[in-house]
Parts: structure tokens; sequence; C-alpha cells
């Protein structure tokens, strides 16, 4: 039996042998509900058959006394005591039964008439003569006595006197006590057999019960072990029962775990990374600045410069490390019409270029409104720092059968190659958009990327025509 202890000191029973306990219990009454039910039956049946048999030999002495011939006269018989000595000599009685005559006036002790039988005498009505007595005076015709040697049932049919005779009484006594041992018996067979099936489904139950919850045994044994360090462990998930889906459950929470750790990391080591730097600008001009009021107003600005660049880093941090939170995107019905006019709209504001509203889908999709205006912004952004005023950019959407895009294309220097597989990563910017324009950390396009994937879609870059790039923001569709 597996015992822990709980917290505070209880001892903790497992699920194994709590579920071998319930069905312990549940086979227990049930089978001790048969064998009572059963024995009840037996009882029932004991005093059913009594019962007809008193009515029987009853009935057929009843029929007797006014049928019957005495073989001495051919006459009918004149006395009583006639009457029962030939009616018992012509009956056979079953091995618990007594039949008996009394002879005699009630309220004095009856005369006997019996068969030779080998009833024990201990429990021999005819020897029990205050029985017979009680009996004899009884106004019933059926009855029950209990005595020291056992409970008798009877039944008994009065004879009338006849002419200077004296009357009488035709007695059938039966004895339950052997047939009533034999249902206890069945009885307590039937108990042993429950036993010896209750040992049986407690060896089968506890197999079952662990094969069973061998996967649970196994998910609170890798939860156990897991630690910071290492989420990398998994349950294996066999067949489709409830216990495989559990599995499956864990291990899908798991994944996010890890990934939660993962993006945790990652902001740890991207925030020590990128934040060196401004820290030690800081604190270098803070050190190194006199008294001289100009030498003071250019510290306070290059330092106040640095804090707003750092803080613009920590946010950008955090919302990449919200990307991998369920509600980073909270999609809704959205015209993608409407969306795309309002997104050129911001965007003018960002340069003195040639904004152009290169095309419009007009469909209703599922998306984040305010995620993907970022995303879009963001982009927008982007193709400013790299072109000059005056230049092209065009904003647009489109749709097919299964997708949406949203891209924005402007015609500045472009993107080498090599720059394509990196530009989307953490702090990486492109060896050919490195410059003096160019102040953000490096996180402009993996924030426009988390949020593509948040809406389980991708950015690509493309080739504009006649020089400079597109990025397209592709979202997968119902339709």
């Amino acid at each position: 039996m597996t015992v822990s202890r709980s917290p505070v000191g209880f001892p903790r029973i497992s699920a194994r042998v709590r579920i071998l306990l319930w069905l312990l219990v549940v086979m227990a009454v049930a089978l001790g509900a048969v064998a009572v039910t059963v024995r009840s039956i037996l009882q029932r049946d004991v005093d059913h058959r009594i019962s007809k048999l008193l009515t029987q030999e009853t009935g057929e002495f009843a029929n007797f006394v006014p049928q019957g011939v005495d073989p001495d006269t051919g006459g009918r018989f004149e006395t009583a005591d006639r009457l029962l000595r030939i009616y018992l000599q012509r009956q056979y009685a079953d091995p618990d039964e007594e039949l008996l005559g009394l002879t005699g006036p009630a309220g004095k002790e009856p005369g006997v008439i019996r068969q030779r039988r080998d009833l024990p005498r201990d429990i021999a009505l005819w020897k029990d003569k205050d029985s017979l007595t009680r009996i004899r005076d009884s106004r019933d015709s059926f009855g029950t006595l209990q005595r020291p040697q056992g409970e008798l049932r009877w039944a008994k049919v009065e004879i009338g006197p006849s002419a200077g005779g004296q009357p009488g009484a035709f007695v059938v006594a039966f004895h339950p006590e052997r047939e009533r041992a034999v249902a206890d018996k069945t009885f307590w067979m039937l108990l042993a057999l429950s036993g010896i099936a209750l040992l049986m489904t407690t060896g089968i139950g506890w197999a079952v019960a662990g094969r069973i919850l061998a996967p649970v045994r196994l998910v609170r044994t890798t939860a156990a072990e897991l630690t910071e360090q290492d989420l990398t462990r998994r349950i294996p998930v066999e067949g489709r029962d409830d216990i495989a889906a559990l599995a499956e459950t864990f291990n899908a929470m798991l994944d996010r775990l890890e990934r939660a750790f993962a993006a945790q990391r990652v902001f740890v080591d991207d925030a020590g990374h990128e934040l060196r730097t401004p820290i030690t600008i800081v604190r270098g001009h803070l050190e190194l600045m006199g008294d001289d009021p100009a030498d003071r107003e250019e510290t306070v600005r290059l330092v106040t410069d640095e804090l707003d660049r750092m803080s613009r880093i920590v946010e950008d941090l955090l919302l990449l490390a919200g990307a991998e939170r369920p509600d980073f995107v909270r999609p809704e019905p959205v015209q993608l019409a409407e969306l795309t006019a309002d997104v050129f709209v911001k965007v003018r504001t960002l340069g003195e270029r040639e904004w152009v509203l290169d095309g419009v889908a007009d469909r209703e999709v599922r998306l984040d409104p305010q995620r993907m205006t970022q995303a879009m912004v963001q982009l927008a952004q982007n193709a400013v720092q790299h072109t000059v005023p005056g230049q092209r950019i065009r904003i647009g959407s489109r749709a097919d059968a299964g997708h949406v895009e949203l891209y924005v294309a402007d015609h500045g220097p472009g993107i080498p190659p090599e720059d394509a597989e990196v530009i989307f990563e953490r702090f990486r910017r492109g060896t050919s958009r490195r410059g003096t324009r160019t102040s953000g950390a490096g996180l402009g396009l993996a924030i426009v990327r988390a949020i593509a994937e948040g809406h389980h879609g991708g950015v690509e870059l493309r080739r504009t025509e006649g020089g400079g790039a597109t990025f397209v923001l592709t979202l997968e569709t119902d339709s």
C-alpha cells in the first residue's frame, strides 16, 4: 500500500489504493446484499413449503373424516381413536414432520397416537406433554411454538366426540430447524465465496489500477523532475482514452512552460546585453560632468537621450516577452479596407515621403486591429528610416482564396540576401542598414514577426520592383 505524508502530517493514501478500497467496499456491499437476499429467499421458500405442507396434510385428513371406511366393519369409524389410528397407519411423513392423534377432552393431558418414527427424542413433539396440551387447547388451527428444542410449526383438525366416545384432534407438526440450517449453510457458503471473490478482485484490481494509473504516476514523476533548467521531458502518449488526453494536456502545458521560460531567459539576456552599453554611457558622462553650465547641459541632454533609448528597449522587450501569452492578440471581425485606410492615414505623418495607398482588399477578417496597426506602423517607420525625403512608400492590402496580405513597399537601397535571414531576429539590423539614421535597438522587425505569428501567420521580405524592399504580413483566413 502506497501511503505518503501530507503537509499537515496526516497520511495521504494514493489514488491506486483509494480506487481499490472503493472497489472492495462496493463489491463487499453488493456481495453481502446478494448473500442476505439469497438467504431471505431460501428462508421464505422454507416457510412457504411448510405452510403448504401443513395445509395439504390437514386438508387430506379433513376429507378423510367424512369419507373414510373402517376396514374391520366396512362402515364409518365409530370413535376418534379408531379413526386416527387407521389414518396414521396409511400416511408417510416427511423426515422433519410428525403426524399425531390426540384424544381426550380439552383441559386435560391428551392421549397420544403416533407413528413409529426415528425423530430424535429431544425434539419429538409426542414426548413434550406441555406443548401437546397447549396445541390441544388452542382455538387456532395453525400456529408456531418456540421451544427450547427449537421452533415448531403445527396445524390441527378437531374431531367431534362420537356416541359414547371422546373427542380427538389430528395434529401435523413440522420441525424447520434442519431446513433452515440448509439455508444458513448456503448463506455462509455464499459469504465464503464472496470472500474469495474479494481476494481475487483485490489482486486483479491492484494490477489493473496500476496499469491504468501508470501514466498518472509518470506525470507525477515527470513533474517532480522538472526544473527551470530542464523542461524538455515529455510523457509518451499511448491510446485514445482519458489518460492519453491527460498526457497530451500535460505535454502541452510543458510546451507552454518551456516557451515561457525560454522567453524569460531571452528577455533577461537581451536586457542585460543591450542595456549595458547605455548604462555605461550614462555613468561615464555623469562621472566626467564638470561645473561648466554648457558642459552640464550637454551631459544632461546625452543622459536623457540614453535613458529614453533604454526606456524604448525595455518596452520592446516586454512586448516580445508577452508574445507567448495566449491573450497577446485579441482577434475580432475587422474590415480589411477600413484597417488599411486607417494605417495609411496614420503613417503619413512619419516623414516627408511620397505616400501611396497602393491597393485595398474588401474583405472581413478576424484579427487584432491594434496589434496589426502596430506592426504596419513599425514597417512604415522602418521604410522611412531607410529612404530619403520624396521617395515613394506604398501601403496596401490584398486578398486571395485562403489568405490576406498587408504590405509596405519602399524604393530605398534594399536588403542584401545575406541579411534577409537575420533582420527579423532580435538586435540584428543588417549590414547595409547600419548608420546614423538607424537609432533603434534592432527589435522592430522582431516585434512585427511576433505579431504576425500571434495571428498564426508570418512576415516575408520581398524585392520591390525597380529596387527597394517590400515587407508582407501574410495571414491565413477561414475561406
